[in-house]
């Protein structure tokens, strides 16, 4: 099977509905390639390996969370390790999309909601507000887990050291809010709400002795390590509903 590159694009437009997020880089086709587009790559970031690895397999495009601009780095030059980035994809005709917010929150296949379903949260809700989008996902887990063992079942599903700052490891939890990625300070979003855990990537030296203080369990599983089943999960909506031939490259990243 094939479709056209538009036809993609209006696809992802209408399952992600990027238009009412206020993200801080665009979301949607960052480098135009091809046409039509047989066979598509899917990974966490657009790093030269993920490049590298689409355009062997035969790529058409590769679709990532974290994709080459970013509103904070402001006009760049296509120079540099940067620029050999950018200039992969065009060499090779390769067609770049990138969803950031939108792939984070969405209630379906989103970060946030693939990790919870994962971990054996029930009663899903959206979590977090930012310019009036959920970021995340809040949950419960019944039966209650301890704290401990919890950590270990987050280690299992990320295949990622998990950091714990917590005030009674042997405490059991019952509900948990997840914003994946580099969300650090948002722990404290779980406190407004009243949930006794927080789930991101990140944790800040101040946000260990901060979380701790106020009673709630942090878990830090790794920035890369939580962000990668919300796109293997898109990557499987692509080849159900499209019939396109698709692979989803991972790399090795600790951090």
């Amino acid at each position: 099977m094939s479709v056209e590159r538009n036809q993609l694009q209006e696809y992802f437009d209408h399952l992600l509905n990027p238009s009412v997020f206020e993200d801080y880089a665009p979301n949607g086709l960052q480098v135009e390639g091809k046409t039509t587009l047989k066979k598509v790559a899917f990974a966490v970031s657009a790093t030269k390996n993920s490049l590298q690895e689409s355009i062997s397999w035969g790529a058409d495009a590769l679709v990532v969370h974290h994709g080459v601009f970013w509103k904070y780095q402001g006009p760049r030059t296509v120079t540099g390790p940067w620029g050999e980035r950018i200039k992969l994809a065009v060499k090779n005709d390769l067609n770049l999309f990138a969803y950031h917010l939108p792939l984070d929150s969405h209630a379906e296949i989103g970060n946030a909601v693939s990790l919870a379903k994962k971990l054996g949260l029930t009663n899903l809700q959206p979590f977090a507000l930012h310019k009036k989008q959920p970021m995340g996902t809040k949950g419960t887990f019944f039966p209650p887990i301890a704290a401990s063992e919890l950590k270990k079942k987050c280690e299992i599903i990320l295949s990622h050291q998990v950091l714990l700052a917590s005030h009674d490891e042997k405490e059991l939890v019952n509900s948990m809010g997840i914003i994946t990625g580099g969300a650090n300070n948002d722990w404290v979003k779980a406190m407004e709400d009243g949930l006794d855990a927080y789930l991101t990537g990140e944790i800040s030296e101040y946000n260990w002795h901060d979380s701790i203080e106020a009673n709630i369990h942090y878990f830090a599983g790794g920035h890369h390590a939580t962000e990668r089943f919300g796109i293997q999960a898109l990557m499987e909506k692509v080849s159900t509903d499209l019939k396109l031939e698709v692979k989803f490259f991972d790399s090795e990243n600790p951090a």
